[in-house]
Protein backbone atom coordinates (compact mmCIF):
# COMPACT_ATOMS: atom_id res chain seq x y z
CA UNK A 1 0.00 0.00 0.00
CA UNK A 2 1.14 3.37 -0.40
CA UNK A 3 1.75 5.79 1.57
CA UNK A 4 0.05 9.14 1.77
CA UNK A 5 2.02 12.17 0.44
CA UNK A 6 1.42 16.22 0.71
CA UNK A 7 -0.04 17.97 -2.33
CA UNK A 8 -1.45 21.43 -3.34
CA UNK A 9 -5.05 21.19 -4.92
CA UNK A 10 -6.97 24.18 -6.63
CA UNK A 11 -10.62 24.74 -5.27
CA UNK A 12 -12.52 27.53 -6.77
CA UNK A 13 -13.57 29.98 -3.97
CA UNK A 14 -15.83 32.63 -6.29
CA UNK A 15 -12.86 34.39 -6.86
CA UNK A 16 -10.64 32.21 -9.00
CA UNK A 17 -9.24 29.14 -7.37
CA UNK A 18 -7.34 28.98 -3.97
CA UNK A 19 -4.52 26.31 -2.93
CA UNK A 20 -5.51 23.82 -0.49
CA UNK A 21 -2.91 21.17 1.15
CA UNK A 22 -4.30 17.74 1.10
CA UNK A 23 -3.37 14.19 1.11
CA UNK A 24 -3.36 12.03 -1.58
CA UNK A 25 -2.46 8.40 -2.58
CA UNK A 26 -1.23 7.22 -5.62
CA UNK A 27 -3.23 4.28 -7.62
CA UNK A 28 -0.52 1.34 -8.63
CA UNK A 29 1.83 2.16 -11.34
CA UNK A 30 0.80 1.33 -14.90
CA UNK A 31 3.60 -0.70 -17.08
CA UNK A 32 5.08 2.30 -18.51
CA UNK A 33 5.15 4.72 -15.60
CA UNK A 34 7.27 6.06 -13.02
CA UNK A 35 7.11 7.47 -10.14
CA UNK A 36 9.14 10.69 -8.76
CA UNK A 37 9.69 11.93 -5.85
CA UNK A 38 9.78 15.50 -6.09
CA UNK A 39 12.97 17.50 -5.05
CA UNK A 40 11.81 20.93 -6.46
CA UNK A 41 9.03 22.82 -8.84
CA UNK A 42 9.26 26.48 -10.09
CA UNK A 43 6.38 28.70 -11.04
CA UNK A 44 5.37 30.48 -14.43
CA UNK A 45 2.95 33.13 -15.08
CA UNK A 46 0.53 30.82 -16.69
CA UNK A 47 0.32 29.56 -13.25
CA UNK A 48 -1.37 33.21 -12.06
CA UNK A 49 -3.62 32.69 -14.82
CA UNK A 50 -4.50 29.41 -13.51
CA UNK A 51 -5.22 30.70 -9.92
CA UNK A 52 -7.15 33.50 -11.20
CA UNK A 53 -9.49 31.19 -13.06
CA UNK A 54 -7.97 32.85 -16.83
CA UNK A 55 -7.56 29.60 -18.02
CA UNK A 56 -10.64 27.87 -18.61
CA UNK A 57 -12.13 24.58 -16.66
CA UNK A 58 -10.11 22.73 -14.20
CA UNK A 59 -10.60 19.65 -13.12
CA UNK A 60 -12.00 19.15 -9.76
CA UNK A 61 -9.00 19.37 -6.60
CA UNK A 62 -6.31 20.01 -9.67
CA UNK A 63 -2.76 19.74 -8.66
CA UNK A 64 -1.20 22.95 -10.22
CA UNK A 65 2.44 23.64 -11.67
CA UNK A 66 4.00 22.29 -14.98
CA UNK A 67 7.98 22.59 -13.76
CA UNK A 68 9.74 20.22 -11.74
CA UNK A 69 12.10 17.66 -10.99
CA UNK A 70 13.00 14.33 -8.73
CA UNK A 71 14.23 10.64 -8.55
CA UNK A 72 12.51 8.05 -10.00
CA UNK A 73 11.65 5.58 -6.16
CA UNK A 74 9.55 3.05 -8.34
CA UNK A 75 9.14 1.89 -12.25
CA UNK A 76 6.56 -0.34 -13.96
CA UNK A 77 7.04 -3.67 -14.89
CA UNK A 78 7.63 -2.62 -18.56
CA UNK A 79 9.91 0.67 -18.32
CA UNK A 80 13.43 -0.58 -19.74
CA UNK A 81 15.18 3.18 -20.10
CA UNK A 82 14.89 4.42 -17.00
CA UNK A 83 16.00 3.11 -12.97
CA UNK A 84 15.44 3.73 -9.60
CA UNK A 85 17.66 6.21 -8.77
CA UNK A 86 17.49 8.56 -11.64
CA UNK A 87 17.17 12.40 -11.93
CA UNK A 88 14.57 13.45 -14.24
CA UNK A 89 12.12 15.93 -15.24
CA UNK A 90 8.79 15.31 -15.93
CA UNK A 91 7.80 17.28 -19.63
CA UNK A 92 4.91 20.58 -19.69
CA UNK A 93 2.73 18.06 -21.98
CA UNK A 94 2.89 14.13 -21.41
CA UNK A 95 1.02 13.70 -24.83
CA UNK A 96 3.64 15.16 -26.88
CA UNK A 97 6.25 13.11 -27.37
CA UNK A 98 7.99 14.52 -30.91
CA UNK A 99 6.81 15.70 -34.19
CA UNK A 100 4.53 18.09 -35.03
CA UNK A 101 2.36 19.90 -32.68
CA UNK A 102 -1.45 18.80 -32.94
CA UNK A 103 -4.49 20.44 -31.17
CA UNK A 104 -4.99 16.94 -29.42
CA UNK A 105 -1.36 17.72 -27.05
CA UNK A 106 -3.47 20.92 -25.37
CA UNK A 107 -5.27 19.11 -23.29
CA UNK A 108 -2.12 16.82 -21.55
CA UNK A 109 -0.29 19.65 -20.03
CA UNK A 110 0.46 19.06 -16.39
CA UNK A 111 -1.42 21.72 -13.79
CA UNK A 112 -3.63 23.77 -16.14
CA UNK A 113 -6.42 21.86 -17.13
CA UNK A 114 -7.68 18.44 -16.66
CA UNK A 115 -4.38 16.61 -15.99
CA UNK A 116 -2.53 16.97 -12.31
CA UNK A 117 0.52 18.90 -12.21
CA UNK A 118 3.94 18.83 -10.19
CA UNK A 119 3.00 20.44 -6.82
CA UNK A 120 3.69 17.47 -4.86
CA UNK A 121 5.53 15.52 -2.89
CA UNK A 122 5.12 12.73 -5.74
CA UNK A 123 4.01 12.66 -9.02
CA UNK A 124 3.36 9.54 -11.17
CA UNK A 125 4.55 10.35 -15.14
CA UNK A 126 4.71 7.80 -18.36
CA UNK A 127 8.46 6.54 -19.16
CA UNK A 128 8.08 8.75 -22.44
CA UNK A 129 7.00 12.09 -20.68
CA UNK A 130 9.97 12.87 -19.11
CA UNK A 131 13.80 13.68 -19.51
CA UNK A 132 17.50 13.12 -17.60
CA UNK A 133 18.50 15.90 -15.52
CA UNK A 134 21.75 17.53 -17.16
CA UNK A 135 24.89 16.25 -14.76
CA UNK A 136 25.83 19.99 -14.06
CA UNK A 137 22.52 21.18 -13.04
CA UNK A 138 21.28 20.24 -9.71
CA UNK A 139 17.28 19.06 -9.51
CA UNK A 140 16.54 22.73 -8.35
CA UNK A 141 17.89 24.39 -11.51
CA UNK A 142 16.45 21.64 -13.37
CA UNK A 143 12.80 22.50 -11.72
CA UNK A 144 12.83 25.87 -13.60
CA UNK A 145 13.16 24.24 -17.45
CA UNK A 146 10.15 22.68 -18.64
CA UNK A 147 7.58 25.56 -19.83
CA UNK A 148 9.94 28.50 -19.73
CA UNK A 149 13.40 27.15 -21.37
CA UNK A 150 11.30 25.02 -23.28
CA UNK A 151 9.32 27.46 -24.98
CA UNK A 152 12.44 29.97 -25.27
CA UNK A 153 14.41 26.79 -27.22
CA UNK A 154 11.65 26.18 -29.86
CA UNK A 155 11.07 29.80 -30.59
CA UNK A 156 14.75 30.52 -31.10
CA UNK A 157 16.16 27.44 -32.57
CA UNK A 158 13.25 25.13 -33.41
CA UNK A 159 11.68 27.37 -35.07
CA UNK A 160 13.67 30.21 -35.33
CA UNK A 161 16.82 28.50 -36.86
CA UNK A 162 18.98 31.19 -34.41
CA UNK A 163 22.39 31.69 -35.95
CA UNK A 164 25.39 33.19 -34.90
CA UNK A 165 25.41 37.05 -36.11
CA UNK A 166 21.81 37.50 -35.70
CA UNK A 167 20.00 39.79 -33.67
CA UNK A 168 17.32 38.68 -31.07
CA UNK A 169 14.90 40.98 -29.46
CA UNK A 170 13.52 40.14 -26.33
CA UNK A 171 10.87 41.90 -24.06
CA UNK A 172 11.18 41.94 -20.09
CA UNK A 173 13.62 39.93 -17.61
CA UNK A 174 10.68 37.30 -16.83
CA UNK A 175 11.16 33.48 -17.11
CA UNK A 176 10.71 33.06 -20.75
CA UNK A 177 13.11 36.54 -21.49
CA UNK A 178 15.92 35.47 -19.17
CA UNK A 179 16.10 32.01 -21.03
CA UNK A 180 16.49 33.11 -24.16
CA UNK A 181 18.84 35.72 -23.18
CA UNK A 182 21.11 32.80 -22.14
CA UNK A 183 20.57 30.27 -24.73
CA UNK A 184 21.06 33.57 -27.59
CA UNK A 185 24.05 34.51 -25.41
CA UNK A 186 25.78 31.35 -25.58
CA UNK A 187 24.54 30.68 -29.93
CA UNK A 188 26.45 34.29 -30.46
CA UNK A 189 23.73 36.36 -31.31
CA UNK A 190 23.44 40.09 -30.41
CA UNK A 191 20.33 40.18 -28.18
CA UNK A 192 18.63 43.15 -27.20
CA UNK A 193 16.64 43.49 -24.07
CA UNK A 194 14.05 46.11 -23.24
CA UNK A 195 12.86 46.63 -19.62
CA UNK A 196 11.34 49.07 -17.23
CA UNK A 197 13.74 48.47 -14.52
CA UNK A 198 17.32 50.04 -15.02
CA UNK A 199 18.31 47.34 -12.29
CA UNK A 200 16.93 44.54 -14.68
CA UNK A 201 18.71 45.74 -17.71
CA UNK A 202 22.22 46.16 -15.79
CA UNK A 203 21.06 42.19 -14.66
CA UNK A 204 20.51 41.43 -18.29
CA UNK A 205 24.06 43.11 -19.66
CA UNK A 206 25.89 40.82 -17.04
CA UNK A 207 24.61 38.12 -18.22
CA UNK A 208 25.76 38.95 -22.20
CA UNK A 209 22.81 41.33 -23.63
CA UNK A 210 24.40 43.63 -26.50
CA UNK A 211 22.00 46.47 -26.15
CA UNK A 212 19.22 47.09 -23.69
CA UNK A 213 16.34 49.61 -23.66
CA UNK A 214 14.29 51.02 -20.84
CA UNK A 215 10.87 51.82 -22.50
CA UNK A 216 9.75 54.48 -19.85
CA UNK A 217 12.64 56.07 -21.01
CA UNK A 218 11.97 54.98 -24.60
CA UNK A 219 8.02 54.59 -25.13
CA UNK A 220 9.47 54.22 -29.16
CA UNK A 221 11.32 51.42 -28.23
CA UNK A 222 11.06 50.06 -31.56
CA UNK A 223 12.54 53.00 -33.29
CA UNK A 224 15.52 52.94 -30.89
CA UNK A 225 15.46 48.80 -32.30
CA UNK A 226 16.32 50.47 -35.39
CA UNK A 227 18.84 52.84 -34.60
CA UNK A 228 20.77 50.04 -32.84
CA UNK A 229 20.65 48.23 -36.03
CA UNK A 230 21.03 50.97 -38.62
CA UNK A 231 18.04 50.80 -40.05
CA UNK A 232 17.65 46.67 -39.96
CA UNK A 233 15.23 45.88 -37.47
CA UNK A 234 16.29 42.53 -35.15
CA UNK A 235 16.11 39.33 -36.91
CA UNK A 236 13.91 37.16 -33.75
CA UNK A 237 11.26 39.08 -32.00
CA UNK A 238 10.28 37.35 -28.86
CA UNK A 239 6.82 38.78 -28.23
CA UNK A 240 5.61 38.39 -24.81
CA UNK A 241 3.63 41.28 -23.88
CA UNK A 242 0.54 41.11 -25.61
CA UNK A 243 -1.62 43.52 -27.16
CA UNK A 244 0.00 46.64 -25.46
CA UNK A 245 3.69 45.42 -27.11
CA UNK A 246 2.59 44.10 -30.49
CA UNK A 247 2.60 46.47 -32.87
CA UNK A 248 6.11 47.86 -32.09
CA UNK A 249 7.50 44.40 -32.07
CA UNK A 250 6.23 44.39 -36.22
CA UNK A 251 7.42 47.35 -35.88
CA UNK A 252 11.01 46.44 -34.98
CA UNK A 253 11.10 42.94 -37.16
CA UNK A 254 13.67 42.74 -39.65
CA UNK A 255 12.75 42.11 -43.44
CA UNK A 256 12.50 38.53 -43.59
CA UNK A 257 12.49 38.43 -39.67
CA UNK A 258 10.46 36.28 -37.31
CA UNK A 259 8.18 37.37 -34.27
CA UNK A 260 7.22 34.26 -31.53
CA UNK A 261 4.14 35.19 -30.34
CA UNK A 262 4.27 33.73 -26.67
CA UNK A 263 2.90 35.86 -24.12
CA UNK A 264 -0.30 37.95 -22.68
CA UNK A 265 1.14 40.07 -20.29
CA UNK A 266 -0.56 42.74 -20.74
CA UNK A 267 -3.89 41.09 -21.42
CA UNK A 268 -5.77 40.21 -24.17
CA UNK A 269 -6.61 43.63 -25.98
CA UNK A 270 -7.23 44.66 -29.46
CA UNK A 271 -5.23 42.90 -32.32
CA UNK A 272 -2.56 45.03 -34.22
CA UNK A 273 -2.05 45.65 -37.54
CA UNK A 274 -0.57 42.81 -39.72
CA UNK A 275 -0.27 44.67 -43.15
CA UNK A 276 3.34 46.09 -43.10
CA UNK A 277 3.89 41.82 -41.72
CA UNK A 278 3.76 40.86 -45.33
CA UNK A 279 5.66 43.87 -46.64
CA UNK A 280 8.72 43.04 -44.81
CA UNK A 281 8.22 38.97 -45.57
CA UNK A 282 8.41 38.54 -41.94
CA UNK A 283 7.36 36.11 -40.20
CA UNK A 284 4.99 35.21 -36.85
CA UNK A 285 5.27 31.93 -35.16
CA UNK A 286 3.17 30.85 -32.46
CA UNK A 287 4.99 29.39 -29.67
CA UNK A 288 2.90 26.90 -26.98
CA UNK A 289 5.95 25.47 -25.00
CA UNK A 290 7.47 22.30 -26.60
CA UNK A 291 7.45 18.44 -26.75
CA UNK A 292 9.52 16.16 -25.02
CA UNK A 293 12.40 15.95 -28.06
CA UNK A 294 12.65 19.88 -27.68
CA UNK A 295 13.25 19.41 -23.98
CA UNK A 296 16.07 16.59 -24.21
CA UNK A 297 17.54 18.77 -27.64
CA UNK A 298 17.46 21.73 -25.15
CA UNK A 299 19.36 20.14 -22.24
CA UNK A 300 21.66 19.25 -24.90
CA UNK A 301 22.05 22.43 -25.52
CA UNK A 302 22.86 23.39 -21.59
CA UNK A 303 25.09 20.52 -21.13
CA UNK A 304 26.87 21.80 -24.34
CA UNK A 305 27.34 25.22 -22.77
CA UNK A 306 27.42 24.66 -18.98
CA UNK A 307 24.40 27.13 -19.01
CA UNK A 308 22.67 27.53 -15.55
CA UNK A 309 19.51 28.68 -15.00
CA UNK A 310 19.05 32.27 -13.00
CA UNK A 311 17.43 31.59 -9.64
CA UNK A 312 15.32 34.46 -7.70
CA UNK A 313 14.07 33.26 -4.70
CA UNK A 314 13.65 29.71 -3.30
CA UNK A 315 10.39 29.05 -1.10
CA UNK A 316 9.75 25.98 1.30
CA UNK A 317 7.13 23.59 0.48
CA UNK A 318 4.85 25.02 3.13
CA UNK A 319 5.49 28.58 1.84
CA UNK A 320 3.59 27.58 -1.33
CA UNK A 321 1.05 30.45 -1.50
CA UNK A 322 4.29 32.71 -0.36
CA UNK A 323 5.44 32.34 -3.82
CA UNK A 324 2.45 32.75 -6.00
CA UNK A 325 1.82 36.28 -4.17
CA UNK A 326 5.81 36.93 -4.79
CA UNK A 327 5.22 36.01 -8.36
CA UNK A 328 1.92 37.99 -8.96
CA UNK A 329 4.37 41.69 -7.78
CA UNK A 330 6.22 40.79 -11.02
CA UNK A 331 9.92 42.26 -8.66
CA UNK A 332 11.35 38.78 -9.44
CA UNK A 333 14.75 38.20 -11.76
CA UNK A 334 14.84 34.88 -12.34
CA UNK A 335 12.77 31.50 -11.82
CA UNK A 336 10.80 31.19 -8.17
CA UNK A 337 11.20 28.30 -6.65
CA UNK A 338 9.41 26.13 -4.36
CA UNK A 339 12.49 23.47 -2.57
CA UNK A 340 10.32 19.73 -1.18
CA UNK A 341 13.54 18.57 -0.01
CA UNK A 342 17.38 18.77 -0.26
CA UNK A 343 18.82 18.32 -3.47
Amino acid sequence: MQTPFNAYQLVANGQGNQLQLAKRILPALGPHEVRIRMAAVSLNYRDLLVRQGLQGELAPNLIPLSDGAGTIVEIGSAVTDWRVGDRVSPAFFNGWQSGPYRTAHLVTALGGGQVDGVLSEEVVANEWAIVAVPDHLSLVEAATLPCAAVTAWHALFTRGGLQAGETVLIQGTGGVAQFALQLAVAQKARVIIISSSDAKLEQARKLGAWQTINYRQRPDWDAAVLELTDGIGADHVLELGGPDTYQRSIGAVAAGGRIAQIGVLTGFGPKPDLLSIQFKNAAINGICVGSVAHYAALNGFLTQHRIHPVLDRMFEFDEAPAAYDYLAQAGHMGKVVIRLTDD
